[in-house]
């Protein structure tokens, strides 16, 4: 028989300290018992329960000011940065001063420990833990955290027991901040720089302590977005077993105890200050370092990881169980996919200008995937030029504002001369703070990046810029981001698809260029374009949609011995008359087309119609180049 829902929440969700102590305190008669595991598999087996995971209140979501301190709380987030290990009393005892009575206290899931320690060294445990930086993940976009937040069904009420203390050095953090321009953080950031201070009063998050004027603005802590302009919580998440299993990037969900005692503010204003009157080489930590790692915990709390669930994909619209463990959920929408598929390829066609080929590939980049990697070589990823954008009425923006309301997470890169020689797309370690410095490129796998190349102007690419143009470049062909070490660089995996939007052939590489042949004449565009915005009582066939796109990319694929042997005679075919028609690389390209034409039907192994298929869509495809190419002989 469950407990009420307020005994429920109050014995684990409001309290797991509570919970934590129980077990460590029972454990004291049984050395053996294996507490620490009983307590992470305990909140495991309670968040299993039906709709459990919706009561747990979200940082995402709530401001901090209305989470209890010391509650279970859940953060949406990737792991932007890993920070060294540190070691914590994981077991300590107090001494009652009045009664001399000592009592054994843990330690575990704690920024601070009770008074009346005694640091006898007998009965003291020294444990060790990780930390890691984590923020939201960059470029969700709106409709997807208001399906998330619309689903919660965990109730916070700011409580004055213990709001005043905390809010107060939040709001007066934030004071001091505001008299400080944004664009003191970076000089040469340019469109780097958020655009907005902070979006709502009652969460001001954007950015910590500010220096003083004597302090350099590259040495104070910023929150270390990736991307420009992005708000939300960041968290200091602190993690106590097989943290090894974790990696840079990761997307997680973050089941763990808030804690967000003013003390840590306390500590870091005494390391500060004594940092400044010991001698250097005595003091392991830069002043850099303590802001960056001891920040403020009003502003950036920390967060004591009792679970975490990896994300495969954030679409709210999808369970959370795998789809290979939901059949019924995976049996329903299978059926559903080509009528889904069918309407939203009308759809696209009307989104682009009357194109019904370039629309049917638009489905094929979106759902494209690196499913996995043959040595260096990522498999499947499908990278699209869509040549012949027009400019009018600011078409490539309209399209991505469109492209924005269907995928998770996105980010739109205008590739100006200024973008290109000012943003900081890759990522560098700051020796001095001990960071790693985010650029834009850090992005949660399945991500949309939409490059803007009509943005282009003429000019001279700098050092930076043209660091950046080959770094967009790799991530295209290889899907990596090589960060910068400053005496090295590491190669970091990365799965995004990008859509290229110019106007000649993309100056990048693409895996498929497809030319726009619109219906539109420029001066019936804007009224064209305001037609096509989906209105908010449409909202179940954007769900559709949704839940159609993510679902193609999760889905399992296949070729039997029958198709492949079929394909390799098509092959051997095709090359019979004339073997300069067609290469091992547009082989692959076919082969890549087929399986993601296969799965965009919601088939799971290639057919023969279906490879019929791609190849007829590969024939048009490459007769309007080559035709495109005698229109324009200037045209690569």
């Amino acid at each position: 028989m469950m407990p009420s829902t307020q005994d429920w929440t109050d014995t684990w969700i409001n309290c797991p300290l509570g919970v934590v102590e129980g077990m460590f305190a029972a454990s004291q008669n049984n050395p053996d018992s294996g507490w620490e595991a009983k307590v992470v598999e305990f909140f495991k087996e309670q968040l299993k329960q039906k709709d459990a995971h919706t009561w747990v209140p979200s940082m995402n979501d709530v401001p901090l000011h209305y989470l209890k301190p010391n509650s279970l709380v859940k953060f949406r987030c990737l792991i932007q940065d890993m920070f060294d290990p540190e070691f914590y009393m994981g077991v300590y005892e107090t001494v009652d001063l009045s009664t001399k009575t000592k009592i054994l206290r843990c330690g575990k899931y704690k920024d601070v420990t009770e008074c009346g320690v005694d640091f006898n060294p007998r009965n003291t445990v020294t444990a060790e833990r990780q930390t890691f930086y984590c923020v939201p993940i960059p470029g969700e976009n709106s409709w997807v955290k208001e399906s998330y937040a619309g689903s919660s069904q965990a109730r916070v009420v700011p409580s004055t027991s213990y709001v005043p203390s905390r809010q107060k050095r939040s709001y007066e953090e934030d004071d001091d901040m505001d008299t400080q321009p944004q664009k003191q953080r970076e000089p040469h950031a340019g469109p780097q720089s958020p655009t907005e201070h902070h979006g709502n009063g009652d969460c001001k998050r954007q950015e910590t302590e500010a220096p003083s004027s004597q302090t350099a603005s590259a040495s104070h802590l910023d929150l270390n977005f990736p991307l420009p302009g992005e708000k939300g919580p960041s968290c200091l998440v602190k993690v106590y077993e097989d943290w090894d299993s974790f990696k840079l990037n990761d997307t997680l969900e973050v089941y763990g105890i808030l804690s967000v005692s003013p003390a840590l503010s306390a500590l870091a204003d005494e390391k500060d200050a004594s940092s400044s009157i010991v001698d250097p080489t005595e003091y392991m930590e830069t002043v850099e370092e303590q802001r960056v790692h001891s920040p403020p915990a009003s502003l950036v709390p920390r967060l004591h990881m009792l679970y975490a669930r990896p994300l495969p994909h954030n679409n709210p619209l999808l369970p959370c169980a795998t789809l290979q463990d939901n059949s019924t959920f995976l049996s329903s929408t299978l059926c559903e996919m080509a009528s889904v598929r069918a309407e939203l390829l009308t759809y696209f066609t009307h989104v682009l200008l009357g194109d019904a080929l370039a629309a049917e590939y638009l489905i094929l980049h979106l759902i494209s995937n690196v499913y996995t990697r043959r040595d260096v070589l990522p498999l499947g990823k499908f990278t699209l030029n869509l040549s012949g954008c027009p400019t009018a009425s600011s078409y490539p923006e309209r399209l991505y504002q469109i492209l924005q309301q269907l995928v998770p997470s996105s980010y739109y890169l205008g590739m100006s001369l200024q973008n290109m020689n000012q943003m900081r797309l890759v990522p560098k370690k700051d020796y001095v703070a001990n960071r790693l410095v985010s650029g834009a490129l850090q992005l949660a796998r399945n991500t949309s990046l939409f490059l803007d190349e009509t943005q282009l102007e003429q000019g001279q690419l700098d050092t930076t810029g043209v660091r950046n143009v080959t770094a967009l470049g790799n991530v295209i062909s290889w899907q990596k981001v090589d960060y910068d070490f400053n005496y090295h660089q590491m190669e970091f995996p990365c799965n995004i698809n990008v859509l290229i939007a110019s106007e000649g052939r993309s100056l990048l590489p693409s895996d498929c260029q497809i030319h726009l042949q619109t219906q539109v004449t420029p001066e019936h565009m804007d009224e064209y374009l305001s037609s096509i915005h989906v209105h908010p009582q449409a909202s179940s066939q954007l769900n559709k949609f949704r839940l159609y796109l993510s679902v193609a990319r999760l889905l399992d694929y296949s070729i039997s011995d029958e198709v492949t042997k079929s394909v390799e005679d098509d092959f051997v075919d095709m090359r019979k008359d004339d073997p300069q028609s067609i290469s091992a690389e547009d082989l692959h390209r076919m082969l890549v087309v087929a399986r993601l034409l296969s799965l965009s039907l919601g088939q799971t192994s290639l057919s023969r119609d279906s490879w019929l298929r791609a190849k007829h869509m590969e024939a048009l495809r490459s007769g309007r180049m080559e035709q495109h190419k005698c229109v324009n002989g200037n045209e690569p």
